[in-house]
């Protein structure tokens, strides 16, 4: 959690912005987050910052779509969203400050981004939120 601070600090600017809007947050363990709620902005969704992660809903145990399905390369079945933002957090705490410009030189938010896609494959299977690591 030292490793990816500066990450979460970010999270935590936007969290104490959210939270004048009428956002509501509160650590959840099991995703290793603060996880803020109700964020007023965007068009729904998640966003994970660190150690924290933003999201546009009442409840982050929701379900969604895979960045595959939605971008059209198959169907697949809806995945947990805290499931996903779970392997966010995980790839922040590997990485640490290198995740944001990793992310971002590997596609940002897109079904081509190896992040997101193995984020979708641990929240479809509970392994391989490692972008490199072997398949099945």
């Amino acid at each position: 959690m030292c490793w990816t601070l500066p990450n979460t600090l970010i999270g935590l600017v936007a969290a104490l912005i959210g939270l004048a809007f009428g956002a509501r947050m509160r650590w959840q363990r099991r995703e290793l987050a603060l996880v803020v709620r109700r964020w007023p902005w965007g068009t729904g969704g998640a966003l994970t910052l660190g150690n924290v992660i933003v999201h546009t809903g009442e409840q982050l145990d929701t379900t969604c779509l895979t960045y595959a399905h939605r971008a059209g390369h198959g169907v697949e079945p809806p995945v947990s969203l805290a499931d996903h933002e779970r392997a966010h957090v995980y790839q922040y705490m590997l990485l640490g400050p290198l995740f944001l410009p990793l992310y971002l030189v590997c596609g940002g938010v897109s079904a081509r981004n190896p992040f997101e896609r193995s984020a979708d494959r641990y929240a479809q299977s509970g392994r391989g939120w490692w972008p490199w690591a072997g398949h099945d």
